[in-house]
């Protein structure tokens, strides 16, 4: 925690004083609970799940359509926490498949559900069919979810949006925001609560968390120098996704209070930082190609090649933000945690269009991407889709 707190630049946890001051409290609703973790072997999926561990819940069932991940946040959780005396079980199951609706079906009883799953990166809009998945993962899958708590009993359903669905200006920030829409919708029959919360520093599959690949791997560094953005270490986001909740009430969405503990930092500055953490000096260059190069020589005289430069695709916003100007806001009972208080406004005839066309689309196996963005401007009219025709995959 604190060598990731370095190198994004900060020196405090943000939420280490409120989660020690509410310990008991916290350990005795997770003790005498049940939970349903979805898409619990992701960066914060993890980071969730052992949050829940380590305070012995009665029943922790951990889903994940990624084996190989959850068989390494069992070896993990065994290696740190050992063993707890109540049900800790793994199913590696895609959460829109029929496999999965019969786990449902044979227990489902669960006091609260968590999904921590989706498709989270801007790239993933660059295709119609990937843009697709992102749609059932990111929507339908947890209206699905939601539908199955609500005939099941369950007490609380949890599940994470991102900052990205304030105004949002890509595809997947905009698909979290029509998710919350469809959440909206539940909220009437279920208790709901959601998090919107900046970048996990190094989780799976984030530019950070390449950076160890790269170096693994003899490659150059690459960043954006351009680009500002808050982030959070992933215990952090455990925390906030446990805190949201266990303490939020319906259809709050938490997120991090902005303050000295969380301050905007470039992608290349935190690549310098890490480079120095490993004994390294960067060394500018002016291209790829020499980039590529000089990865067989500097790194012996303690050089790494760093490409840093503007940003000009698809989906990147140019600032972050928590929240917008149409919200109402709770700032004060949190110290570091700000709450979005929403009541259950929704279009019930935009959902069920939405839903038909997208049903339409897969019936028929062809679609485009200028078809669903479409649809997306229909649920959200002021959508600030950026489109630059340049796409990450097309980049080092």
């Amino acid at each position: 925690m604190t060598k990731i707190l370095k190198l994004i630049g900060r020196e405090k946890e943000l939420f280490c004083e409120y989660i020690k001051n509410h310990e008991k409290e916290l350990f005795q609703i997770v003790s005498s609970s049940t939970f349903l973790v979805i898409g619990g072997a992701g960066s914060i999926g993890q980071a969730v799940t052992k949050e829940i561990f380590k305070r012995h819940p009665k029943k922790l069932h951990v889903v994940d359509i990624s084996e190989n991940n959850m068989v390494e946040l069992v070896r993990d959780i065994r290696s740190s926490f050992g063993y707890i005396e109540g049900d800790f079980s793994t199913f590696a199951l895609d959460v829109g498949s029929v496999e999965y609706d019969a786990f449902i079906k044979a227990d489902g009883k669960y006091d609260y559900v968590l999904n921590l799953s989706a498709l989270k990166h801007v790239r993933s809009e660059k295709d119609p069919f990937t843009l697709m998945r992102m749609i059932d993962v990111n929507i339908f899958n947890t209206d699905k979810t939601l539908k199955q708590s609500i005939e099941n009993g369950v007490k609380k359903y949890f599940c994470v949006s991102t900052d990205k669905a304030a105004n949002p200006v890509n595809m997947m920030g905009a698909s979290k925001r029509i998710m919350e829409m469809f959440v909206m919708r539940k909220s009437q029959q279920i208790n709901v609560s959601m998090a919107r919360f900046a970048n996990v520093a190094f989780s799976d599959g984030s530019l950070l968390h390449g950076f160890n690949q790269r170096i693994e791997k003899n490659q150059p560094i690459v960043a954006p120098n351009d680009i500002k953005r808050y982030f959070v270490t992933p215990q952090e986001s455990g925390e906030l996704c446990l805190m949201s909740c266990i303490f939020g009430e319906n259809r709050d969405i938490f997120f991090p209070k902005l303050s000295e503990n969380l301050h905007l930092i470039t992608f290349a500055d935190i690549a310098v930082k890490y480079l120095q953490e490993k004994g390294y000096e960067p060394y500018l260059c002016k291209d790829e190609d020499e980039a590529r190069e000089l990865c067989k020589t500097l790194p012996k005289d303690g050089k790494w090649p760093c490409l840093f430069t503007a940003s000009d695709t698809t989906g990147e916003k140019d600032f972050e933000e928590f929240f917008t100007d149409k919200e109402t806001l709770n700032m004060t009972k949190f110290e570091n945690l700000g709450i979005i208080k929403n009541e259950a406004i929704y279009d019930e005839e935009k959902l069920n269009n939405f839903e038909k066309t997208i049903k339409a689309f897969k019936s028929h196996l062809s679609w485009s991407k200028d078809d669903i963005v479409k649809e997306f401007y229909t649920m959200i009219p002021d959508f600030g889709h950026k489109e630059t025709g340049k796409y990450l995959d097309g980049k080092m």
